[in-house]
């Protein structure tokens, strides 16, 4: 009786940790625009890329990585009561949750991240904190592994002693697995 229990367990336990492993998802990779508030002077609209990868763990649930990468500039108070331009770049780290649901050709999904984001300018240094993103979005699928996105999040973050919200709104092509 034992060996046949420690036999069932023996074959059950990697089993059990296979089904685990994502079978499905999907990449993305596409133009991203962020609208931030870096400065107490006014807010930039930066341009840039998003790129995410999802692990799918159930038809309508999955984790997702998302990275991206912003660069434009922006207007900085200077210490004689006057005001600075610096060339700003942003680049944020977020993972968590996504669902979505397919109706037809089109996939709306929602999401909630957590991560890292971080800031660097010649002129202002560089700074990193917490990203937190909520968001969602609707894929179109144009082939059977071939689909457009477009999305739209809302990002927190806290860099250079001021919190931003910022809203990003992404749009390019999907990659289904």
């Amino acid at each position: 009786m034992r060996k046949v229990l420690f036999l069932s367990l023996l074959f059950l336990i990697p089993g059990l940790g296979f089904a685990q492993v994502p079978t499905s998802g999907n990449v993305f990779f596409g133009y991203s625009y962020l609208n931030s508030n870096l400065s107490p002077i006014d807010r930039a609209n930066t341009n840039g890329w998003e790129a995410t990868l999802e692990g799918k763990f159930l038809p309508w649930v999955g984790i997702v990585a998302d990275f991206d990468a912003h660069y434009g500039s922006q207007n900085f108070p200077a210490g004689d009561g006057g005001s600075f331009n610096a060339d700003i770049a942003e680049h944020n780290y977020m993972f968590g949750p996504r669902v979505s649901v397919g109706v037809g050709k089109f996939r709306p999904f929602a999401e909630a991240m957590v991560g890292v984001g971080h800031v660097s300018g010649r002129a202002i240094g560089s700074d990193t904190s917490v990203a937190t993103g909520v968001g969602g979005g609707i894929d179109y699928r144009l082939l059977r592994l071939v689909g457009w996105r477009f999305q739209g999040d809302y990002l927190h973050t806290h860099l250079l002693g001021l919190a931003q919200n910022s809203v990003r709104l992404s749009t390019g092509i999907v990659i289904r697995f």
